[in-house]
């Protein structure tokens, strides 16, 4: 739709608590990842964040998404998106209390 044929996509989560992410579209991945997150960063006890001192209770939230990454960049090949094999675009979310927003910039000819 953008009418680029060679350049660049950058995908952005535009969030501090989310995050954008290229994998494999493989439920047991995503349980596992699920899973992993959560051991590297538990939800519970709230009381082990001091950010969440300020009076919010999504200190874990933060990590997960500095972990996974805030943003993506994909080549733009023959005016398609140039992913390798089994590669997809997901975007992560890890509060879900706030209005969010993706943003998209093509940049190319």
């Amino acid at each position: 739709e953008s009418g680029i044929k060679e350049g660049l996509c950058l995908i952005n989560a535009m969030h501090i608590t989310a995050s954008v992410f290229i994998n494999d579209n493989e439920r047991g991945l995503h349980e596992d990842y699920k899973r992993w997150l959560e051991e590297l960063a538990p939800h519970e006890p709230i009381s082990q964040y001091l950010h969440n001192r300020t009076g919010e209770d999504n200190g874990d939230a933060h990590l997960k998404r500095q972990i996974m990454g805030r943003e993506v960049v994909v080549a733009v090949t023959n005016g398609r998106l140039d992913f390798g094999p089994w590669e997809q675009i997901f975007y992560g979310e890890f509060d879900g209390r706030r209005r969010k927003r993706v943003l998209v910039k093509i940049i190319g000819e």
